[in-house]
């Protein structure tokens, strides 16, 4: 019974990570990027990692970001975005 209640536990704290950032594709939808999907959109993982590989589009929307010098990353940015 132990055993289970831990498990059932660490796996919902390891759960939170994965799922940090669906807002961020949620958002990108509500913008009008309807080619966002799911994370994978930006990154090559399923489930990132901070500092994870990145796909064309995530490498583009970290550019703009050094760019700008901007904070946070916008997903406004999109719209200049060529990739695929």
């Amino acid at each position: 019974m132990r055993t289970t209640i831990l498990i059932a536990a660490a796996a919902l704290i390891l759960a939170v990570p994965a799922q940090a950032k669906l807002p961020w594709v949620k958002k990108a939808q509500e913008a009008g990027f309807a080619d966002v999907k799911n994370c994978q959109s930006c990154h090559a993982d399923k489930m990132p990692k901070k500092g994870g590989e990145l796909s064309e589009r995530g490498k583009f929307l970290v550019d703009m970001k050094g760019q700008k010098k901007a904070a946070e990353v916008d997903l406004a940015w999109l719209k200049d975005y060529k990739g695929k």
